[in-house]
């Protein structure tokens, strides 16, 4: 017999239950980025707001901590970035691609890494929204 929705046995559990593994999951994903992106430990940082020693205890996995609100829209912006460029470009460019002068309106000759380091929050959704635009013929 199957328990029921109200049996206390049964509790709702979704991939991100919690804040703690909500972070956990965010700061893989986001190393895992970083290294196919190749960007530097200061970059990787940068990027998602966080100290040079946070960072280096994060992209060995041996991170336990939890992310501001701010930090965690960081890692789905770059996230879905990662995601959106791969889905437009091949492969190789879609890594190479935030590290290249882009001569988009956003980047003014720049690499969309350092925009979005120097932008925070609101420049990597901006990024992101930028290449959802070119994938979506905008």
């Amino acid at each position: 017999m199957m328990p029921s929705a109200a049996s206390p046995s049964v509790q709702p559990r979704g991939p991100l239950h919690g804040k703690a593994e909500a972070a956990t999951v965010a700061a893989k994903a986001f190393a895992r980025i970083a290294e196919a992106w190749r960007l530097r430990n200061e970059e990787a940082g940068r990027l998602l707001d966080v100290s040079g020693r946070t960072w280096n205890r994060m992209k060995t996995g041996d991170w336990s901590g939890r992310l501001s609100q701010d930090q965690l829209l960081r890692a789905s912006g770059v996230i879905g970035l990662y995601k959106a460029l791969h889905l437009y470009f091949g492969d190789a460019l879609a890594d190479d691609w935030v590290r290249l002068p882009n001569a988009g309106p956003a980047f003014a000759n720049r690499r969309p890494l350092d925009a979005m380091i120097e932008g925070g929050l609101p420049a990597i959704l901006s990024t992101r929204d930028y290449v959802d635009a070119l994938r979506g013929g905008v």
